[in-house]
This record gives C-alpha cells, sequence and structure tokens, in this order.
C-alpha cells in the first residue's frame, strides 16, 4: 500500500511541477515503460552498433568510422560495468575483458594519454571493473594512471591538475573533479590515507576556483598567459556540474560532513533549472562529438545523489521526477527504436548516424532509469 500511495504522488508532483506532461507526450503519456528491458535494449544495441570484434575497442559512430578515441571508451566499459551489476549476465564480463585488451594495445600498453581528464575516466570505469571482477591487472593499471595523473598539479593558479600535458595554460573543471572522485575511490578501495589527502585537495581548490558560491554552478577553466587569469564563467556544461556533484557526494560518503551533501545539491539545483531546454524540463542538447556525452555524466552522478539515504524526501521527490521525466521522453520520442539509438536532443528522433559519445549519454539515462526502477523509486 506505501508503495502504491508513493507512485501516485509521485505522479501528481509530476503533474504540477512539469506542467505540460500530457502535451509532451500527447497519447502515450500513460504508457508503461519496462524500464530492464529498456536498458538491456540500450546496452545490446550499443555493442552491436560500435563494437569493434578485430580491434576490441568501441568505434567513434555507427556507420563507418572506425577511429579510436580514448576518452568514450571508459563511459562505455563504465556502462558495461553497469549492466553486469543489474543483469549478472556474465556476457558483459566477456566485453570488459576484452575491452582491457584493446585499449591497452591502443595505449602503448600502458593506458596514458596527453589529456588528464581521459586518464581519469578510464581509471575510474576500471577500477569499477575490478570491483566486479576481482582481477588485479584492473587495480595494477589504475594506479599507474593514478601516479601519472599526479603529475599534472602544480602550484599555478592556487592548484589544480591542468588540462593537458603539452599545454599547462589551463586548469579544468573536467580534469579535476573526475580526479578528485578517483581519489576517493580509491580510498574507499584500498584505505591510503594519501589518496583521501588528494580527493579533499583537488576538491577544495576546485571548488574555491571554479564553483559560483551563490548559485553552485560550475565553470569550465581557469586559464593563464603570462600574468592574466581568466574564469571560463560563460561555458557551463553538464559535463562539469555531474563531476564535481559526484565528488562532493563520495567526500560526504566518506567524511559524513553535511558541507558535501550540500554543495552537490546546491549544484544539482543549478543544473535542473538552468541548463535546460526552455519549457521541456529536458536537460538541453549540447551538440554532437564530446558534447553528446556530457548529459550521460550528469546522470550518472545525479542518479547517485538521488540514491544518498539523508537526501529529504521532498528533493529526492524532485529530483526522481525529473530524471524519470527525462527517460519518459527520451524513449518515447528521442530514441531510433530500429537501431535503439540516442542523439543529442533527447525530445527528437536521432536518424541513422549516430556517434558513440551522443549515444551513451542515452544508455546512460536508460540504466539509470533501470536502477531507480529496481529499487522501487521509479515506476
Amino acid at each position: 500500500m506505501d508503495k502504491i500511495k508513493f507512485i501516485r504522488t509521485n505522479t501528481f508532483i509530476t503533474i504540477l511541477v512539469l506542467g505540460s506532461v500530457l502535451s509532451v507526450y500527447g497519447q502515450n503519456s500513460s504508457k508503461i515503460i519496462e524500464w530492464n528491458k529498456a536498458a538491456d535494449s540500450s546496452i545490446n544495441a550499443m555493442i552491436q552498433n560500435y563494437w569493434n570484434s578485430k580491434y576490441l575497442y568501441f568505434n567513434t559512430d555507427n556507420q563507418e568510422d572506425t577511429l579510436f578515441q580514448y576518452w568514450p571508451q571508459a563511459h562505455a566499459l563504465d556502462e558495461l560495468v553497469a549492466a553486469y551489476k543489474r543483469t549478472h549476465n556474465k556476457k558483459y564480463l566477456r566485453y570488459i575483458h576484452k575491452w582491457y585488451q584493446g585499449v591497452k594495445q591502443q595505449t602503448g600498453g600502458m593506458f596514458i594519454n596527453n589529456y588528464y581528464d581521459d586518464m581519469e575516466w578510464n581509471a575510474l570505469a576500471m577500477l569499477r571493473a575490478y570491483q566486479v571482477t576481482h582481477d588485479q591487472k584492473y587495480l595494477r593499471t589504475v594506479n599507474h594512471v593514478w601516479k601519472n595523473i599526479q603529475g599534472g598539479w602544480s602550484i599555478v593558479a592556487g592548484g589544480g591538475i591542468q588540462w593537458q600535458k603539452k599545454s599547462s595554460n589551463s586548469k579544468n573543471a573536467c580534469s579535476n573533479g573526475p580526479a578528485s572522485i578517483l581519489a576517493s575511490n580509491l580510498y574507499l578501495t584500498e584505505h591510503k590515507k594519501n589518496d583521501l589527502k588528494w580527493a579533499k585537495k583537488i576538491y577544495n581548490w576546485e571548488k574555491s576556483t571554479l564553483v559560483d558560491s551563490v548559485s553552485g554552478a560550475v565553470w569550465d577553466n581557469i586559464s593563464f598567459k603570462g600574468c592574466g587569469v581568466s574564469i571560463k564563467k560563460n561555458w557551463k556544461f553538464t559535463y562539469n556540474q555531474g563531476t564535481f556533484i559526484g565528488a562532493a557526494l563520495k567526500l560526504y560518503d566518506i567524511t559524513g560532513q553535511k558541507k558535501y551533501l550540500n554543495d552537490a545539491i546546491k549544484t544539482v539545483d543549478f543544473t535542473i533549472h538552468s541548463l535546460t531546454q526552455k519549457g521541456k524540463n529536458i536537460l538541453k542538447d549540447e551538440g554532437n562529438g564530446d558534447g553528446g556525452l556530457f548529459k550521460g555524466i550528469f546522470i550518472r552522478y545525479f542518479t547517485k545523489l538521488i540514491l544518498c539515504k539523508n537526501l529529504s524526501k521532498k528533493k529526492r521527490d524532485q529530483y526522481v521526477n525529473f530524471l524519470a521525466h527525462n527517460a519518459r521522453v527520451l524513449w518515447l520520442k528521442g530514441t531510433n527504436h530500429r537501431n535503439v539509438t540516442f542523439g543529442s536532443n533527447w525530445s527528437r528522433n536521432p536518424g541513422k548516424k549516430v556517434g558513440l559519445k551522443t549515444d551513451l549519454s542515452g544508455v546512460i539515462l536508460m540504466q539509470s532509469a533501470a536502477l531507480l526502477h529496481n529499487r522501487d523509486i521509479i515506476q
């Protein structure tokens, strides 16, 4: 009875908050979506559409571009791990191990890259792979990459990890948020105090340098040439909001200090009020290419906040309705069901050609919806 009441309450809130749900969905507004089936078809289609069986990595798009791109490989691996954890289907384990072989070969056997954020993402994904496989090769590789990442820290601009190795004139949210998450995850895995120190140090620098203390907005980067320093305050991407939220939540899990939870909530509230399509209450279109993956990264850490046990019921209801609304719009309006692909605009069918990075955002959202459904949080 309590579950029925919870679902009815959520539906009522959805109608009040989202306003024009019926006009968005039309006759499909009452359609029941089986979220586990949606998630299964999404991850399986990702494998079918992008997996390169010869070189053991994911191609750039679902047509003829087989170029290896380093950072989306991490998110594809992340979703393989998520699918295995959700379904316990061993076929995903096989792809996880094949992924390691293929990506290792493409990176000269070292998993090292010129961009610190790219390495951070792959280290994060491999650490998750270690947690489900218990294969030490993943943990050894993560520690090797993490040591390389630490070399990107300097006292310029007060600290922070620079964006890339060859050019040290920019320190970005994208190279610091994931680094703090990685340091926290390593601390939780191996309990090395130095990793926790790194997590806090990176987080504190990003918060003091790239986060608006009033709105919670995360700016993109601080750049410097000679004596000039400037912060790119007009660049606000869902990607950067998501990684800062993730870093805050990890430190909250470790320390129990409410300030971290409050930071995450403030940044989420900024995102869902300011980085959405006007009048639709869905995350904005940030283009294809790298921008296509931005929303998925936000959704990944937004979902973790929804699952935080100390989040207030009022906030959880609000956030659940936002995520469920985005998932419904994407599945009913923004999915090409012939090949189960997703575009950069979640309210519009993507057509035939779709890039891996753009598609991944949709895969992440479908798996998040299934996870929340399995926890009796959404229908």
